[in-house]
């Protein structure tokens, strides 16, 4: 499979675990195995099995800024970056649900956020903090065991 197929595969994958946070936030399978798990563990898979296959053949490295664009010429490496925001920022968008579901926040409140975690990453989570801000200290209440 070619580094444009296995991108295409990573995205379309990402799209609908996305889609499912979105449309099916309080189905357990969804939060807690298909966004939460399952699909950030293929991605990690994936990662690995990019950045071992290339590790130590290319040029560049982590040390500076140059190192890291030499890094990402080779398209093999360029999708190991790419997966590993697409695993990153899906975690991220889970943890936006459940944050949300513990503190009653409504989900169409959250919505814009996972859309904009899913396309800017930090900035998605950013706002995120922002409404979970607005809300305040709003805990689902918890039944006293004894």
């Amino acid at each position: 499979m070619s580094p444009e197929q296995l991108f295409s595969l990573a995205n379309a994958i990402a799209a609908l675990s996305w889609l499912l946070l979105a449309l099916l936030p309080r189905q357990r399978w969804v939060t807690g195995v298909v966004s939460g798990r399952a699909v950030p563990a293929l991605f990690a898979v994936l990662y690995i099995g990019l950045i071992v296959s290339t590790f130590g053949r290319v040029d560049g490295g982590f040390s500076t800024l140059a190192g890291v664009a030499a890094l990402f010429t080779n398209q093999w490496l360029l999708l190991a970056g790419w997966v590993h925001y697409l695993a990153f920022d899906l975690l991220v968008g889970t943890w936006e649900v459940q944050d949300a579901q513990a503190r009653r926040i409504p989900h169409a409140l959250v919505v814009p956020c996972l859309f904009v975690t899913f396309m800017f990453g930090p900035a998605g989570w950013l706002l995120y903090l922002a409404l979970r801000a607005a809300f305040g200290v709003r805990r689902a209440p918890t039944i006293a065991t004894v």
